[in-house]
């Protein structure tokens, strides 16, 4: 054991010299080989065979022997990321079996297997790629444009068939799911008309345009009322998912992004303020405002919340019963967005690349 921590302080010392931008970052990427246990030194951990786990360390403190022995992979150490075979910006969802991720540079969405990594299918979309969710069979992915030109596109899950395009006015930005219908935000930051469309799933039949907030990007639904985060007034507005009326409208950080619900609590990101807002669900009322080093967007892990940080390139992770910080992850590409969780770990789209990372 001796030797072999020798071996890797000494290959540490050797890749801080060959690779010094990698000291700059303060973050060493290595391969774990499962099959003798050594630790191959790269530059990203995208470069990691399929017989080996790609594990990362601070430069000051070299690779966790203990986690390495029990092949216990901390949170602090848990990041491998993957190519999804597209580029550019998208969303990310999980559909319960794989992860989805869309390709706005290349107007492509790609299935890929959450246990390896391994890209199952890339479809080509018609459209640009925005926001998507999942409706138990078909994924649904709205084309982001907020120029008028909005529209949704139906494709099946189990083979990639495209099932529908549906139109809608004003704009297609995100997407949520309540159960038998999606909505789709028909604005954006600039542009669009600042609704809502209710869309019938089963057929794509429209059940309704209903009003929102100024700059209504993204959404989320908590189990009878569907929630948007409105950019241009620093609110969030709850409709009744039923009816599409406003139950009313909150004030939150400034120039909230995106919003997520955790069972009981809606949270909100607000990115020019960099914190997160905690509103309780079924009143609206404040629970909370909580500072972060950099806020995009956010979601659920079951006990966490996680937030994406794109200027700071680093990963938030609070405890949701208090808002306290119990982690702070820096990411293997710049320009984290768009989060998923697959029931065991986290997976981030970052919006320069076509690249996901699984924490």
């Amino acid at each position: 054991m001796k030797q072999l921590l020798f071996i890797l302080l000494a290959v540490l010392v050797l890749a801080v010299m060959a690779f010094p931008c990698l000291a700059q970052q303060n973050v060493i990427y290595g391969c774990y080989q499962k099959n003798n246990g050594q630790v191959r030194i790269v530059n990203h951990t995208n470069e990691c065979r399929s017989s080996e786990v790609g594990i990362s360390w601070n430069s000051g403190s070299g690779p966790n022997t203990a986690q390495i022995a029990l092949l216990k992979w901390y949170d602090a150490n848990t990041v491998t990321s993957f190519p999804t075979g597209g580029s550019g910006w998208g969303d990310v969802i999980f559909d319960g079996d794989n992860i989805w991720a869309g390709n706005s540079g290349s107007n492509t969405i790609s299935r890929i297997r959450p246990s390896d990594g391994a890209i199952l299918n890339v479809y080509p979309l018609p459209d640009s790629v925005g926001g998507m969710a999942f409706d138990g069979g078909n994924i649904w992915i709205a084309n982001g444009k907020g120029d008028g030109a909005g529209a949704v596109t139906k494709l099946r899950a189990s083979d990639g068939t495209i099932m529908d395009t549906v139109s809608v006015t004003g704009g297609s930005s995100f997407l949520a799911f309540d159960g038998a219908n999606i909505w789709v935000t028909n604005a954006m930051i600039v542009g669009g008309n600042d609704t809502v469309t209710k869309i019938r799933a089963s057929d794509g039949h429209i059940l309704g345009v209903f009003p929102a907030g100024p700059g209504c990007v993204n959404l989320a639904f908590d189990g009878a009322n569907i929630w948007t985060a409105n950019w241009r007034s620093d609110t969030v507005t709850k409709l009744r998912a039923s009816d599409g009326q406003t139950l009313g409208t909150f004030r939150v950080g400034l120039n909230p992004v995106t919003v997520a619900f955790d069972g009981t609590n809606v949270w909100v990101t607000s990115g020019n303020d960099k914190s997160v807002t905690k509103l309780r669900a079924s009143d609206g009322a404040l629970l909370g405002s909580f500072s972060v080093p950099d806020a995009s967007c956010v979601a659920f892990d079951g006990a966490n919340i996680w937030v994406t940080g794109p200027l700071s390139n680093i990963i938030t992770k609070l405890r949701a019963s208090d808002g306290a910080i119990i982690g702070s992850f820096p990411t293997a590409q710049f320009w984290p967005g768009e989060m998923a969780f697959d029931g065991t770990h986290m997976w981030v789209k970052y919006a320069l690349s076509g690249i996901v990372s699984k924490f």
